[in-house]
């Protein structure tokens, strides 16, 4: 469909996912321009997240409404035995449309009903999508800084062919917090700089004539617990690794057993260590809304918070 004129008077939105800014990191430290858009504006003051608490799939509830087992894009890290295909944030293997396309994002939604959406690096953003592509998009690359994502997207609101909608995305906190800790004194000088970022979008809006019209979300995908070297479960003590693959990594490490070895492997696992719990696809509990898809693996094993689950400790991290 052509798309529709965009009235002065129609709602637009721009949604600003900073990842991994835990609820508390505007206490930590002042952060000045946190406060005045919740003064001027509506601070919610809890958000449950989807689990698992991982960017991809908190990401992509964001944007469908859906808990992880119905949108698909149920971790990080993926192993889909129907389509014996393989998805990795960490390699950033995350194009192919199948792994997306089992909800239908916003921007989908919304360019089908004729309107324009832009999007600077949020994930699943540069992936075609039931065929379609944001209108305005950025392929991704974390190079690219918060002050260039601001001026592209300032632009696209600003355009001839304007949009309704913008979504806007930030590594930080996240990156900084899995190196530091976020109870590290470290992490004040990251939170600062993020207060000051989103200083720098406000003042780009205003002065762009768009504050004022546009309903801005300023949200985060997850928090982050302060995890320890003395905190580690580790695999290898308990299971022979032969007998297993490691598709997602802590703290809900997805486990998928070789052939016939899945009993085995959770009784090995099931009460190996008092801080970790583990489950079979289908004891996983309806809470959780985490067990009605393929994607999931067959046997979970879930960290207690500010525990890790590694292999070993020469491993590292899962």
């Amino acid at each position: 469909p052509s798309a529709s004129p965009l009235q002065a008077t129609q709602p637009r939105v721009l949604l600003v996912s900073f990842d991994g800014f835990r609820w508390d990191y505007i206490y930590k430290v002042s952060t000045p321009n946190f406060h005045y858009a919740m003064d001027n504006g509506v601070h919610v003051r809890q958000v449950t997240n989807v689990f698992i608490t991982k960017t991809y799939p908190n990401h992509y509830t964001m944007v469908t409404g859906l808990y992880a087992e119905s949108h698909g894009v149920v971790a990080n890290e993926m192993y889909d035995p129907i389509l014996n295909e393989t998805f990795s944030l960490n390699k950033m293997d995350i194009h192919n449309s199948k792994f997306w396309e089992e909800a239908i994002p916003i921007w989908v939604t919304n360019q089908r009903a004729g309107h324009k959406t832009g999007a600077a690096m949020w994930p699943g953003t540069d992936v075609k999508i039931h065929g379609i592509l944001p209108t305005y998009y950025m392929p991704y690359n974390a190079s690219v800084s918060f002050e260039d994502r601001v001026a592209r997207l300032i632009d696209w609101f600003t355009s001839e062919e304007s949009m309704n909608l913008g979504l806007l995305y930030w590594e930080q906190p996240d990156e900084m917090g899995h190196v530091l800790g976020p109870e590290s004194p470290l992490m004040r000088p990251i939170i600062s700089d993020i207060d000051k970022k989103l200083g720098y979008l406000m003042s780009e809006l205003k002065k762009a004539k768009l504050w004022d019209v546009i309903n801005v979300i300023i949200t985060s995908d997850h928090g982050m617990s302060q995890s320890s070297l003395k905190r580690l479960i580790e695999l290898d003590q308990h299971v022979n690794r032969e007998l297993y693959e490691v598709i997602d990594h802590s703290p809900a490490v997805a486990i998928l057993p070789k052939e016939g070895k899945l009993d085995e492997v959770y009784e090995a696992l099931a009460n190996a260590h008092p801080n970790m719990t583990v489950y079979k696809k289908e004891q996983i509990p309806d809470r959780f809304h985490y067990k009605h898809n393929s994607r999931i693996q067959p046997i979970l094993a879930v960290a207690d918070e500010g525990w890790e689950i590694v292999r070993n400790k020469s491993d590292g991290f899962l």
